[in-house]
């Protein structure tokens, strides 16, 4: 045990600085001593998960020795021998799985402490110095060992209240995966609505003057964690990292593959084999209506109150089908009053600052936030500077909109930035805490709106292409809105290329087989809308992509 470490890392939590770790899941002591020698102040040996041995274990903590860098084994379920027998050979403390009720918490803190105050058993091994050191090991450990419990059920959630009063633990590490699974959406990192919930579990522990910890899934989630308030942050775990950096290699080089269970990407699935991506537009698809790419420069500018300009770039105009959007412009302190749709709308901050108001609650607003706001909710929107404009991204599900204006009779109410609205009426996505997935490597996408988040006519959400990142050649049951908000994309459509920037918009019609790639050398980003109420797509052979796979 590494007692200066172990005070400096306490020490830091106190004094409200971020403590950066690596979880450890290979075998390669290497691996820790990088670790170490980047000065990071903690790894996390994984020995719940993988491949991991009690050699392999040993190794990674030797690595720690002598270091200011804390090291914890997560042990594979609560287990007295367990715990025991990592604490033994050196470990700083453990990392112990699943925890969801004051009794095992208790367990765990227990098992990790000598009597009187626990019951761990005295051995002649690493900790003790072969038992030359027995009296100054037991006094150094039952004062400093760590004992950090995962929140990874909602169980486990909805006891944190408790399981925060529970003495000789500092530290709870949230495990959004496992959560997401026993939320009912099992293979997500954060279901729907998970997010939200392990935000209101930091903010419990933190309210009770103890830390949270979690795991990013990238460079930006890291930022986004920490503005968020979790102080143990885990800045990857190792075989992530790794492939992170193989893919971002392979991508330079338009190489980039996919990994398949059969560790053979260059062959398909044996499940993909059996069905064969089709080769020409499937019967029943055939689009009536071309595509239309819209520049924002030429959009007509509608005015709707002083100071606010609409400029539509898919709706009747251009023959789309249930479905209008477009950019809205607010001037400095530009107010768009109350009033009713008798459709949904979507509202995206693109710049500025802004907030929206529906029937009363408020909602303050950061870039690429995004409401969506049911049928015959009446709201309101606001550019709160004096001094800079605001830029908005609307949807609707209507390809003839409409708009009443209704009076103002409305109590006020300023909105947490964890609340997402009354139940079946608005839902907000934060764009710093909304779940990211990657359907197709250098790909990102965040879901805004839909028929699961809130009974949305329509689909939507935010996108973000890193340079070679793109999707399959693909079609849709309804017509797509594509507005690139950043960067520059090249949009292929059954062989017809167009690039797009500066909020220039494609219309692809229900049935036109298409594609986005980000050709560039810097991020592309888009925010998509569907005419459908569910983010479906049919994926084809790339031939369909083609002037010969899909002809008019």
């Amino acid at each position: 045990m590494k007692t200066p470490a172990i005070r400096k890392f306490r020490q830091k939590l106190a004094q409200a600085q971020h403590v950066y770790g690596l979880w450890v899941t290979l075998e390669s002591a290497s691996i820790t001593e990088m670790a170490v020698g980047l000065g990071l102040d903690w790894v996390v040996v994984d020995a719940e998960h993988g491949h991991l041995d009690w050699s392999d274990i040993l190794e990674h903590i030797r690595a720690t020795v002598r270091s200011e860098t804390v090291v914890l084994v997560r042990i594979a379920e609560l287990n007295l021998g367990l715990i025991k027998r990592a604490l033994d050979i050196g470990a700083d403390g453990v990392v112990v799985p699943w925890i969801e009720s004051v009794e095992q918490l208790r367990q765990a803190v227990s098992f990790a402490h000598y009597p009187p105050a626990g019951v761990r058993g005295i051995g002649a091994e690493r900790a003790t110095c072969w038992g030359r050191c027995f009296s100054a090991h037991v006094d150094d450990a039952n004062e400093h060992v760590l004992v950090v419990p995962i929140i990874e059920t909602v169980t486990g959630g909805q006891s944190i209240e408790l399981l925060c009063q529970v003495e000789g633990v500092d530290v709870f590490f949230l495990g959004p995966a496992d959560y997401s699974s026993t939320a009912g959406y099992p293979g997500q990192w954060e279901g729907p609505g998970v997010a939200q919930q392990l935000l209101a579990i930091k903010d419990t522990v933190r309210r009770h003057g103890k830390h949270c910890g979690i795991v990013a899934t990238s460079n930006e989630n890291l930022l986004e964690r920490r503005e968020q308030g979790f102080s143990m942050l885990a800045v990857g775990l190792d075989g992530g990292l790794l492939l992170r950096s193989l893919s971002g290699a392979l991508v330079a080089i338009g190489q980039d593959r996919q990994l398949t269970p059969d560790f053979l990407p260059d062959r398909i699935p044996s499940s993909a084999a059996k069905t064969p991506l089709a080769t020409t537009r499937p019967a029943g698809f055939t689009p009536d209506r071309p595509e239309v790419i819209n520049p924002r420069s030429s959009a007509r500018r509608v005015e709707l109150e002083r100071g606010v300009i609409f400029q539509p770039l898919v709706g009747a105009h251009n023959n789309a089908r249930k479905l209008t959007t477009g950019i809205v412009n607010f001037m400095p302190g530009a107010v768009l009053p109350y009033h009713t749709h008798p459709h949904g709308e979507a509202i995206t901050l693109l710049s500025g600052e802004a907030a929206v108001e529906i029937e009363g609650r408020r909602y303050a607003l950061e870039p690429l936030d995004n409401v969506y706001i049911r049928s015959g909710l009446a709201h309101a929107a606001f550019n709160t500077s004096a001094s800079k404009p605001a830029q908005f991204h609307i949807a609707m599900d209507s390809h003839e909109p409409e708009r009443t204006l209704v009076e103002d009779t409305f109590a006020r109410r300023l909105m947490a930035q964890s609340e997402n609205g009354p139940s079946g009426g608005e839902h907000v996505s934060r764009h710093a805490t909304t779940p990211w997935y990657e359907p197709n490597a250098g790909a990102r996408f965040q879901d805004y709106f839909n028929r699961d988040l809130g009974k949305s006519g329509m689909s939507g959400g935010y996108g973000i292409f890193q340079p070679g990142g793109r999707l399959p050649c693909h079609l849709h049951d309804f017509d797509e809105s594509i507005t690139i908000v950043e960067g520059t994309a090249t949009c292929v459509v059954e062989g017809r290329e167009y690039q797009l920037s500066d909020c220039a918009t494609a219309l692809a019609p229900r049935g036109r087989c298409h594609y986005f790639i980000n050709h560039s050398k810097g991020p592309m980003a888009m925010i998509w809308v569907y005419a459908g109420d569910l983010p479906q797509r049919l994926v084809l052979d790339e031939k369909c992509c083609t002037l010969d796979g899909c002809p008019r």
